[in-house]
C-alpha cells in the first residue's frame, strides 16, 4: 500500500444520506440552490462540490468547508458526533483497503486445494464441507474401559464405531463465532487446514468483516529472516515492512482488533524451533490480544500453554457430511451417476466406510473411485494405500519432515511394530488398551532393535516418545479417554492384525501353527475381516482355505442326527441336479430349506445366482419328473418365505405366472384337483409384463391374500421336509447349524475374493459343500 492510499484513507470522508438531505436544504437557502455559487463562495473546486453532494468521499478540509459556508456542523452532516465515531469510520475504510491488498494472496493460498494424486487443484468452494467441532477434547475424558466397550459383544460381534463420539457436535463456524481464540486439534488429514482455508475465504467474501491473515507456521519458522509476526504479516499484506509509519498503520488496525489471525500447523515446527515460534506467538497475542485467533494442532503433537485460549477438537466426518462430500466431489466432475454409485457401494462395505469418517481417507477413496468406478476387490490393496498416506505420503506431498521420535524405528519397523501390537491386542479381544501396557508392548519390540538402549528408564522414555510420534505424526492411535488408546479405526487394527499373520506363517503348510490358529477363531464373527485381509495378502491361500474347510467339516462330523440332515439335503438336491447349476448351491438352498438361517440365502446366491433365484422363485418346477415334481414344486414354493407373506415380492408372483404350465403339469400326473386350483390362482394375477407401478400397486392391494391362498392350497400336498424343521433341533444343535451355516459363507466370500488359490482346491472345496461325512 502506498503512502498516498493510506493518506487519503485517513484524510477523505462522506456524507451520510441524512447529511446530504440536510445540505440539500441549506443549498437552496444559502445559494439558491446552485452548486457554482457555493464552490465559489467557499473556495473549493467544483468537482470536489459534485462529490461531496453525489455522497462520495472529499478531504476533510473541504468538507469542513463547504458545510461552515452552509451552516451545518461538519460531523453532523458526516454521521461523526464524537471523535471515536470518526476512528471507527477510518478504521473500517482501512480494513476494506487493505482486505482488497492482501486478496491475491488469500486466494492464491486459500481458494484451491490440490492433495494426493489430485491431477489438478480443485475449488474450496466445490469441495467444503462444514466441519463440526468438539468442545471437550476426547482424549482428557475420564471413561473406564467397560464404558468404552459398553457397545461391544464378544458373542454377537457386529462392526462397531471406535470413534463413536460420546460428546455433543457443534458447527465449526458456531465455535468461533463463541471464541475469540481457539487452539483447533485434530488427527491427521482431519481439515483443519481446510477449516481455516474457508474462514479465511469467508473473510474476503465480506462474510466475515476482518481482514483475513493466513500463516503457514513451518514457513514462518523457516524463513529465511527470523522476523517477527508483526513483520512477517506486514511482508504478507505487501507492505514495505520497512517504513515505521506503515507499521504503524498495521498496528492500528490490529489494536482495533480488526484482524483474523490463522495461524497453521502448530505441529509441523521443528523442534529446534519450537520456543521461538510459541514465544513470539505467545508475545504478539499478548500486545494485540482483541483480535480473534485460531492455531491448528495435530492431537498429541506439541507440549505448550497458550493463555486464554479455547481448546476444541475438529470431529469425523458423520454419515451426512460423507454424503455431502462424496456428492461435491463428482458434481465437480460432471458426474452424479458415480457420486450415487459410490455411496451405494460404500453402504454395503462397512469396514470402507469406517475409513470415509476421515477427510483425508475419504478423498483418497475418491480418488480410487474415480479411476476405477469401483473400491478395489482386495480391500487389502485400499486399506494399504490409507496407511502409506498417514504414515508417509499425507507428510512428503506437503514437504514437512517430523523430528523422529526414535532414529531406529524406519516405516517397515513401524508397520511391524503395529502389526505385533494389533494381533496380540486383536487375540486377545482388546479394543482399547491401556497407555501402560501399549508403552510395555512397545518396549519389548524396540528393545529387539539394532543399537537399542537396553536401559529400563530409557527404554520407558523411548517407548512412551514412540507412542505419541504414532498418534500426533501418522493418527493411527487415538487416546479415546484419558490414558486409553485404541486404533483410529477397527479397519487399522484387522488390517495389522492380518499383516502380522501373513509375515509370520508358511501359507504352504497345513501344519503352520500360525494358520491353525487363525482357523481356531472361524466361526467367531468379529474375525471375518481378518480372514478376508488375510486370504487377499498371502501368496497362496490354499492351505488356509483347505483348513478352513475342514474345521468346517469338524462342526457337524460327531451329531449323528445332524450328519443325517445333511444327508437328506444331499439326496434331495439329486431331484435338481443340472449340468446348469452348481450341485454346492442347490444343497446350500435345501439346507436352508427350512431351518431359515438367511431368508436372502446369501450363501447360495454367492454359489450359483441364477439357480437360487430360480429356486426361490419356483421356475425349476419342471426339471423333476412323475410323482417327484409334486414334493419338488411343494418344497421350491413352501420355503419359508410362504410363511410370512410380507417377505414375498411381486417377482415371486410373476415367475408363478410364467412358470407355472398347466398343460405341464397335466401331462407328468399333477393330482387335477391341485392343478385346477393352480389355474384359479394364476388367473387371478396381473399379466406378467405389466408395469412396475401396477405390479406393486396390485401386490400391496391383494398381496397377502394371493400368498395366503398359495399356502393354504399347496399345504395338504406337502410331503417332504417337515422332520427337519428347525425347531425340532436342539439348541446346540442350531447352535452348530448356525455356526456351519456362518463359516460356510465366510469360506465361499474368501473363496470368491482376489485371492491366489489353484484350481484344483476350488473344486474341491465346492464339489464337498454341505455333504455329510460319508460322501466326502
Amino acid at each position: 500500500m502506498t503512502d498516498n492510499s493510506v493518506k487519503r484513507a485517513r484524510q477523505s470522508i462522506s456524507a451520510t444520506p441524512e447529511g446530504l438531505e440536510q445540505a440539500q436544504k441549506a443549498l437552496q437557502q444559502v445559494c439558491k440552490g446552485k452548486k457554482i455559487l457555493l464552490a465559489d463562495s467557499a473556495y473549493v473546486g467544483r468537482t470536489v462540490v459534485q462529490n461531496f453532494f453525489a455522497g462520495r468521499p472529499v478531504g476533510i478540509e473541504s468538507f469542513q468547508t463547504i458545510c461552515k459556508q452552509l451552516e451545518l456542523d461538519w460531523q453532523q452532516v458526516a454521521g461523526l458526533s464524537s471523535p471515536k465515531q470518526n476512528e471507527d469510520l477510518e478504521i473500517a475504510k482501512l480494513v476494506q483497503e487493505v482486505r482488497s491488498y492482501i486478496q491475491p494472496y488469500i486466494q492464491q493460498r486459500c481458494d484451491t486445494m490440490r492433495v494426493l494424486d489430485m491431477s489438478q487443484p480443485i475449488g474450496l468452494d466445490d469441495i467444503y464441507i462444514s466441519v463440526n467441532i468438539l468442545e471437550k477434547i476426547t482424549r482428557t475424558g475420564r471413561w473406564e474401559l467397560d464404558q468404552l466397550l459398553r457397545d461391544v459383544s464378544s458373542k454377537d460381534f457386529d462392526r462397531f464405531n471406535l470413534g463413536n463420539v460420546r460428546e455433543e457436535r457443534v458447527p465449526g463456524v458456531k465455535a468461533v463465532q463463541r471464541f475469540s481464540k481457539l487452539v483447533i486439534l485434530g488427527k491427521p488429514g482431519s481439515g483443519k487446514t481446510t477449516f481455516l482455508k474457508h474462514l479465511a475465504m469467508q473473510c474476503i467474501y465480506e462474510q466475515i468483516n476482518l481482514v483475513p491473515v493466513f500463516i503457514t507456521l513451518k514457513d514462518f519458522a523457516e524463513a529465511s529472516e527470523q522476523m517477527d509476526l508483526l513483520n512477517y504479516i506486514a511482508r504478507l499484506i505487501d507492505l514495505p515492512s520497512q517504513k515505521i509509519e506503515d507499521i504503524a498503520w498495521l498496528v492500528r488496525i490490529l489494536r482495533a482488533g480488526k484482524v483474523f489471525i490463522l495461524l497453521d500447523g502448530l505441529d509441523e515446527i521443528k523442534d529446534t524451533d519450537n520456543s521461538r515460534v510459541f514465544q513470539e506467538i505467545r508475545t504478539f497475542v499478548a500486545r494485540f490480544h482483541s483480535n480473534r485467533f485460531i492455531i491448528t494442532c495435530r492431537i498429541a503433537a506439541k507440549e505448550y500453554i497458550f493463555d486464554n485460549f479455547t481448546e476444541v477438537e475438529i470431529a469425523d466426518f458423520d454419515d451426512e457430511q460423507i454424503t455431502n462430500f462424496v456428492s461435491k466431489w463428482f458434481r465437480s466432475k460432471n458426474d452424479l451417476v458415480k457420486a450415487n454409485k459410490f455411496l451405494n457401494k460404500l453402504k454395503k462395505e462397512q469396514p470402507i466406510r469406517e475409513l470415509a469418517t476421515s477427510p483425508i481417507l475419504l478423498t483418497l477413496l475418491c480418488l480410487v473411485f474415480e479411476d476405477t468406478g469401483s473400491f478395489p476387490s482386495n480391500r487389502s490393496e485400499l486399506y494399504k494405500g490409507g496407511l502409506d498416506v498417514l504414515l508417509k505420503r499425507w507428510d512428503v506431498t506437503r514437504n514437512i519432515e517430523r523430528d523422529q521420535a526414535y532414529k531406529k524405528l524406519s516405516l517397515q519397523r513401524k508397520e511391524d511394530l503395529l502389526s505385533q501390537i494389533a494381533y496380540s491386542n486383536f487375540e486377545a479381544g482388546n479394543y482399547f488398551f491401556k497407555q501402560k501396557q501399549l508403552e510395555r508392548q512397545i518396549t519389548e519390540y524396540i528393545q529387539n532393535l539394532l543399537d537399542a538402549n537396553t536401559d529400563p528408564k530409557k527404554l520407558e522414555l523411548d517407548s512412551e516418545a514412540v507412542l505419541k510420534s504414532i498418534e500426533a505424526q501418522h493418527g493411527l492411535f487415538v487416546e479415546r479417554a484419558r490414558g486409553i488408546y485404541s486404533f483410529s479405526h477397527l479397519t487399522f487394527h484387522e488390517y495389522f492384525t492380518a499383516r502380522h499373520i501373513v509375515e509370520n506363517c508358511n501359507p504352504k503348510s497345513m501344519e503352520d501353527e500360525m494358520l491353525n490358529m487363525l482357523v481356531n477363531h472361524l466361526t467367531k464373527k468379529r474375525w471375518r475381516e481378518v480372514f478376508l485381509l488375510t486370504v487377499g495378502m498371502l501368496t497362496t491361500s490354499d492351505c488356509l482355505l483347505l483348513l478352513m474347510k475342514k474345521h468346517i467339516d469338524q462342526l457337524l462330523a460327531r451329531d449323528e442326527q445332524l450328519q443325517q440332515f445333511l444327508q437328506w439335503v444331499n439326496e434331495k438336491s439329486i431331484l435338481l441336479s443340472s449340468k446348469e447349476y452348481k450341485p454346492a448351491a442347490i444343497r446350500a438352498c435345501y439346507f436352508d430349506f427350512d431351518i431359515a438361517l438367511d431368508r436372502d440365502r446369501t450363501l447360495a446366491c454367492l454359489l450359483d445366482f441364477p439357480f437360487t433365484r430360480a429356486f426361490t422363485c419356483t421356475s425349476l418346477v419342471f426339471r423333476a419328473t412323475g410323482r417327484e415334481v409334486v414334493d419338488t414344486f411343494l418344497d421350491i414354493t413352501l420355503i419359508d418365505d410362504l410363511r410370512d407373506y410380507r417377505s414375498l415380492e411381486p417377482a415371486l408372483a410373476i415367475a408363478f405366472k410364467r412358470a407355472i404350465t398347466i398343460n405341464s403339469l397335466e401331462s407328468i400326473g399333477v393330482d387335477p384337483k391341485l392343478v385346477e386350483l393352480l389355474k384359479q390362482l394364476k388367473q387371478e394375477l396381473p399379466e406378467a409384463n405389466s408395469s412396475k407401478e401396477i405390479l406393486e400397486s396390485w401386490w400391496e392391494e391383494k398381496g397377502q391374500a394371493w400368498g395366503d391362498l398359495l399356502r393354504d392350497i399347496l399345504v395338504p400336498y406337502r410331503t417332504l421336509g417337515e422332520t427337519w424343521h428347525f425347531d425340532n433341533f436342539t439348541d446346540e444343535q442350531k447352535k452348530l447349524l448356525a455356526q456351519y451355516y456362518y463359516a460356510n459363507m465366510l469360506l465361499i466370500v474368501c473363496l470368491n475374493s482376489d485371492c491366489y488359490v489353484s484350481r484344483n482346491v476350488r473344486q474341491e472345496i465346492e464339489n464337498t459343500l454341505f455333504l455329510p461325512c460319508s460322501n466326502r
